[in-house]
Order: C-alpha cells, then structure tokens, then sequence
C-alpha cells in the first residue's frame, strides 16, 4: 500500500492556475500508475486525468481535456496535475490516487487514495 499526500489547493479566480502535487510514500512509485480523480458536492467521484507508469501515455476526460496536465517525477515519487483556465464548475475535492496495474485509458478503479484537497474557483 502507498501513502498519497496531496497538496496545493485553494482558492482561485475563474480564469486562473492551480498546480496539484501529490507525494507518495510506502512503496515503489515507479510501478505504480497514477491519476487525479474529483469529487463535487453532490456529484459522483470523476477520473479526470491518468498517467502512466513511465509517463509516457496521458488520459484525460472531455471536461479537462486542453486545460489539465498531469505529470510526473518518478524521482521525486510525486504526480502533478496543472489547472489552467479554470471554471468555477470545476470546484471541487481533488484526489491523487494509484494503481498497481498497467493502464490503457482512465484510471477507473484505484488500488489507494489520498485524503483530498479542496478547489474552489469563484466566478
């Protein structure tokens, strides 16, 4: 099992940046694939971005596709994910999560979570 911490949250103007980290310890980062899942009041957690293990393959779903990255440093046992132009439907609690599988689109069902942070862009 891997321990996720994410951080980097906050609040932000409609139109601006966010980057997420996510620190990960406990295991091997590099066999893990990793993604960035969130949840909005009242809606259903969401995958919204998926990288592999290398990092050599992104996924991403329609609603962040152009404006989220997510990236990696298998050195640093961190993933990324850089929020640009963002929306304030895209307020909501972001999870790091990862998974001990090879993964060929959008991470759907995670081996561990992290605890979440919270997003609020304002209009």
């Amino acid at each position: 099992q891997v321990q996720l911490v994410e951080s980097g949250g906050g609040l932000v103007q409609a139109g601006g940046s966010l980057r997420l980290s996510c620190a990960a310890s406990g295991g091997t980062f590099s066999t893990y694939s990793m993604a960035w899942f969130r949840q909005a009041p009242g809606k259903e957690r969401e995958s919204i971005a998926t990288v592999s293990r290398t990092g050599g393959r992104t996924y991403y779903a329609d609603s962040v596709k152009g404006r989220f990255t997510i990236s990696r440093d298998n050195a640093k046992n961190t993933v990324y994910l850089q929020m640009n132009s963002l929306k304030p439907e895209d307020t909501a609690v972001y999870y790091c999560a990862a998974g001990r599988f090879i993964i060929m689109g959008l991470m759907v069902r995670p081996d561990d979570w992290g605890q979440g942070t919270q997003v609020t862009v304002s209009s």
